[in-house]
């Protein structure tokens, strides 16, 4: 399996997937799910993608099911990336206009919003690109938990601000960011002893498999579910 399956499969984008609806929150458009009006939150950062990927918003609706209200911004104002592969496309432009420390002022926003609606409690998961948001995020103290699945461009710096219970999912085949430097990071954060943390690398996949994988890919499909699952444990356990 590639070390860029995140970028091989890009998803087919339905601006109406999903059990929830769009609305303005924080000045961003996002795909809300809440079927049991909870006052506690997870905030999910996604990929370059976008936030109409199909199956992040089957993850937050399945999140939502176990008792969150589950808020998925467009953090890219209808700009997602759609084709690595296309040669008129530049990446560092895209990069460059949607970096992640807008993404991060964007995500306080969103925040911000949700606590003047009543929010207790919020949790935070970054997928990718959205994981150095999470991160990020994880050095303040707006949110209670984070999860990093595949993050890109996470650095030492990012650890030892982190004040919050926090998980790091990764990839075995990871060129960018590779087990190793997420088991150093393990160890850095576990030196500290004020707050929980977590890292597990997941045999046989890819960058970016918790969202990009094949439907009929099923040991990447069982894998994916597995890191949904250990995202959602998280949650339950701190965010409360």
């Amino acid at each position: 399996m590639s070390s860029s399956q995140c970028f091989e499969h890009p998803p087919t984008l339905n601006p109406t997937y999903g059990a929830g609806f769009v609305e303005q929150l924080g000045g961003l458009k996002t795909y809300v799910t809440d079927p049991n009006h909870s006052n506690l939150a997870i905030l999910l950062i996604s990929d370059v993608f976008g936030y109409e990927a199909p199956n992040l918003r089957k993850l937050a609706d399945r999140v939502a099911a176990d008792g969150f209200l589950v808020v998925v911004p467009d953090f890219f104002y209808g700009d997602p990336i759609v084709d690595f592969s296309n040669p008129q496309f530049d990446r560092d432009a895209w990069r460059k206009l949607h970096n992640t420390d807008k993404g991060y002022e964007y995500a306080k926003s969103v925040i911000a919003a949700l606590k003047a609606k009543g929010v207790s409690a919020i949790g935070v998961a970054g997928f990718c690109w959205g994981g150095k948001v999470a991160v990020q995020l994880a050095g303040t103290e707006d949110i209670q938990a984070a999860v990093l699945l595949h993050p890109s461009r996470i650095t030492a710096d990012d650890m030892k601000a982190v004040k919050v219970p926090i998980s790091i999912l990764g990839a075995e085949i990871d060129h960018g960011t590779p087990p190793e430097e997420l088991k150093d990071y393990g160890d850095m954060l576990s030196a500290k002893s004020e707050f929980d943390s977590f890292v597990k690398i997941f045999p046989g996949v890819s960058h970016g498999w918790t969202m990009r994988y094949k439907d009929d890919d099923e040991f990447s499909i069982k894998s994916a579910e597995e890191a949904h699952l250990d995202m959602l444990n998280w949650f339950v356990k701190y965010v409360k």
